[in-house]
C-alpha cells in the first residue's frame, strides 16, 4: 500500500473520531468518494492500525444505527418549508 493512502486512512478516521462526521461529511471534506472512506476504514485501516479501524468503526456504526432518523427529520423539514411558502 502507498504511503499517502495510509495518511489518507489515518486522518480519515481521526476526522471521523473527532468530528463524529458521517462517511458522507468525512467524503465531502477530503473530497474523496464515499466508497473509499468506507473502504479506507473498514479494509485498510484494519491492517495499518487495528486500535484505531476499531473507534472509527464505532461512530460509524451508531451514525449508521441512526441514519434512518436523520432521513426522516431532513424530509420533514423539506416538507415544512413547501407548506409555508
Amino acid at each position: 500500500m502507498k504511503g499517502y493512502i495510509e495518511e489518507r486512512a489515518i486522518d480519515i478516521a481521526n476526522y471521523i473520531i473527532e468530528q463524529n462526521a458521517t462517511v458522507r461529511q468525512t467524503a465531502k471534506k477530503f473530497g474523496i468518494s464515499k466508497s473509499t472512506v468506507h473502504k479506507d476504514v473498514t479494509e485498510r485501516l484494519l491492517q495499518i492500525n487495528p486500535t484505531l479501524a476499531k473507534c472509527a468503526r464505532k461512530v460509524l456504526d451508531v451514525n449508521n444505527s441512526e441514519r434512518h432518523i436523520r432521513g426522516g427529520l431532513a424530509t420533514r423539514e423539506k416538507y415544512l418549508h413547501q407548506t409555508n411558502q
